[in-house]
């Protein structure tokens, strides 16, 4: 598709031609319509000479005396029945003094004009100027070829005989020049147009790449991106594969190794536990005990971690409340004091209208009940489990919560009790950090890294504030993808 500056260059040059193109036509019509005009003019001046005074009949008129029979019609006014046009027809009157200032002593011109098409605006007649009513009689004829219609003149000078003026090589619609105007501005516009939607389609490749890898970590995404568009956007995205490529490689090797060693490390694990109960010293082997625990503990701890930020579970839609609700009754079944709140009603904001200045807010009730997410369900299960188990461990009750807008949903996991401060949660999302409270209880510190780590692949936060009773652990997810 070439490159953008390619791109650039032949939208510029073709913009160009057409407003060169669309100029040239538009001004070309311009300069026709007004030497038409003026020559129609000039026919109308010649014109009045060839009755006042006998003069040569101007180029493209011809004049035929009517008879008398005719011009007894003509004195009856029924031009119609002159001209001899299929009805409806449409008869223009004008009356022109002669040359002598008031009407009594200067002879009258009295013109006729029969239009198979419409009624001319006299009113609208120019003479330019000039005064006399020769220039009069040529703003008749200028009027004339301003419409697109071959009409028919009836006139006569004073007393004299009638005569028909037949002058469509001047006036009619064969002498008119062809008209550019229009079609310069509809072509103009039709290529303003194609390049319009030409840059709007080359910036929605971008705007959908950028899209897509934005939501990855959310929507989850392919191996590989689809190579398209401008050639610097198809280079971007080869860049992208090879990145992705070479990270995915690195994960899925550092999820082998860890995997391989928590399986290497599980047959002496298990020889060490059956070799520690040979130990007759009950102190001794419960410290030998817990230190086999807890480095089992730690390896699973780091394979977890690591399959959490492969992220190979692939997102679909969900309902929130159910699963919080059978997270929490796996809980309560084996007699855990945690305790789930459904949330009352979704926050909605609506926008501001012609009624009302401001946006404003209202509550949902019947979305509250089925809050729908797109989440990885197994990692937000591990989640939501790893911030119960801290509130357990350190906070003795959990009481469960859930808040949702139309963008946002926010799990609340507080806890009773617990000394830490919003700081010290903040640093303990870390890895391997944990708190100075944790004393003898088990843990390697990943539990909120991890939980963390799966927050931002549902392209949302983990947070802490202070509540009523203890400490809340706020998980914040997107709604939709």
């Amino acid at each position: 598709m070439g490159t953008l500056r390619t791109r650039g260059v032949i939208w510029v040059v073709c913009a160009m031609i057409a407003g060169v193109v669309a100029t040239w036509g538009w001004t070309l019509s311009q300069y026709r319509w007004s030497t038409h005009l003026d020559a129609a003019f000039l026919s109308g001046l010649l014109l009045y000479d060839t009755l006042a005074e006998n003069a040569p009949t101007p180029p493209g008129v011809t004049l035929t005396e009517l008879s008398v029979d005719q011009s007894a019609l003509a004195d009856q006014g029924r031009f119609n029945a002159l001209a001899a046009m299929s009805p409806p027809s449409f008869v223009t009157q004008v009356s022109v003094l002669g040359q002598f200032p008031d009407e009594f002593s200067g002879a009258r011109l009295s013109i006729a004009v029969v239009s198979p098409d419409l009624q001319y605006p006299v009113a609208d007649i120019s003479a330019d100027g000039s005064p006399g009513p020769a220039a009069t009689l040529g703003g008749v004829t200028r009027l004339l070829a301003s419409y697109c219609s071959d009409p028919v003149l009836f006139a006569r000078y004073g007393t004299a005989q009638w005569v028909r003026i037949d002058g469509d090589g001047v006036w009619g619609c064969s002498a008119a020049p062809a008209d550019l105007r229009l079609p310069s501005a509809i072509g103009l516009f039709i290529v303003m147009a194609l390049i319009l939607s030409t840059v709007l389609e080359t910036s929605s490749f971008f705007r959908d790449f950028a899209h897509a890898l934005r939501e990855r970590r959310h929507q989850g995404g392919p191996d590989e991106y689809q190579s398209r568009g401008p050639v610097e956007l198809r280079e971007t995205i080869d860049a992208v594969n090879h990145y992705l490529g070479i990270e995915r490689d690195i994960l899925a090797e550092r999820a082998m190794i860890l995997s391989g060693v928590s399986h290497d490390l599980g047959t002496p694990a298990t020889r060490l536990k059956l070799r520690s109960a040979l130990i007759t010293d009950d102190t001794l082997r419960g410290k030998l005990n817990e230190d086999i625990d807890q480095m089992t503990q730690m390896i699973e701890s780091v394979l977890t971690y690591t399959q959490s930020e492969i992220s190979a579970e692939a997102p679909r839609r969900l309902s929130l409340t159910s699963l919080l609700e059978s997270i929490v009754d796996d809980y309560r079944d084996v007699g855990k004091p945690v305790t789930f709140i459904p949330a009352t009603g979704l926050a909605v904001v609506r926008d501001a209208t012609v009624f009302e200045s401001r946006p404003t807010k209202g509550t949902n009730v019947n979305e509250a009940q089925r809050i729908v997410v797109t989440a990885r369900p197994v990692g937000l299960q591990r989640a939501i489990a790893n911030l119960i188990d801290n509130a357990l461990k350190y906070g003795r009750k959990a009481l469960v919560t859930v808040e949702a807008t139309s963008d946002v949903a926010r799990i609340v996991i507080e806890d009773e009790g617990t000394g830490l401060g919003d700081d010290d949660m903040q640093r303990l999302i870390a890895p391997f950090e944990r708190g100075p409270n944790t004393g003898h209880l088990q843990g390697v510190g990943l539990g909120l890294t991890i939980v963390s780590t799966i927050a931002r692949q549902h392209g949302g936060t983990l947070t802490f504030a202070r509540g009523s009773t203890g400490l809340r652990a706020i998980l914040t997810i997107a709604r939709l993808g």
